[in-house]
């Protein structure tokens, strides 16, 4: 017979409620910190400034650019052929892209401070985007250059080019002279464009 004054041993198993407890808090304090430093990324890239222009390798770089023409997001035909003897600054884009709308006033910048010299222009050419979304886009956020479709993706195939943003810069006389990774500023292109032309 058991003596009932006797004290109790503690089990070693926890109950099934008590175990399934801790396993949820431990869920999640795993889920919140994974969460938070997503949010804090997220945050940083919505709310921050274009990075530094990156130039990188390329096997396009010094050779002819290949061609980049259609229609544009307004309807009109325009090509690259057709910006010879202009500084052009090839750039893939997409609205849904958070970098690509973070370098849009850097590009707008660029695009406006050679408008008066002629010397250089801006090519946009859509990247898995429709051209509804991109002429809501410029009507609010600006951009007066040609912005070309690319439907079946064949002008970014020919550029190598494999996500947004990424931009070319292509001399007057049709040369692929840089690649761009990431996003732009207006003062590196103009740095860019400096020593292209011959300067230190």
């Amino acid at each position: 017979m058991t003596d009932p004054s006797a004290p109790t041993e503690t089990p070693d198993v926890l109950p099934p409620v008590v175990a399934g407890l801790r396993r949820s808090r431990k869920a999640l304090w795993i889920a919140v910190a994974v969460a938070v430093p997503v949010a804090l990324l997220v945050l940083a890239l919505a709310n921050g400034q274009p990075a530094a222009t990156r130039a990188v390798k390329s096997p396009l770089l010094g050779k002819p650019a290949p061609a980049a023409e259609g229609t544009t997001v307004d309807g009109t035909p325009a090509s690259l052929a057709g910006l010879k003897g202009k500084w052009v600054v090839v750039n893939f884009f997409a609205t849904w892209c958070v970098p690509c709308r973070q370098e849009h006033p850097e590009l707008v910048r660029f695009s406006e401070s050679h408008q008066a010299a002629g010397d250089a222009t801006v090519l946009g050419v859509v990247y898995s985007d429709n051209a509804q979304a991109v002429q809501e886009f410029r009507a609010k956020e600006g951009g007066a250059w040609s912005m070309l479709t690319d439907p079946k993706g064949r002008i970014a195939l020919d550029y190598g080019v494999a996500g947004v943003p990424e931009s070319f810069l292509v001399s007057p006389d049709g040369l692929v002279v840089a690649k761009l990774l990431g996003g732009v500023r207006a003062s590196d292109l103009d740095q860019l464009l400096y020593r292209a032309k011959g300067g230190q």
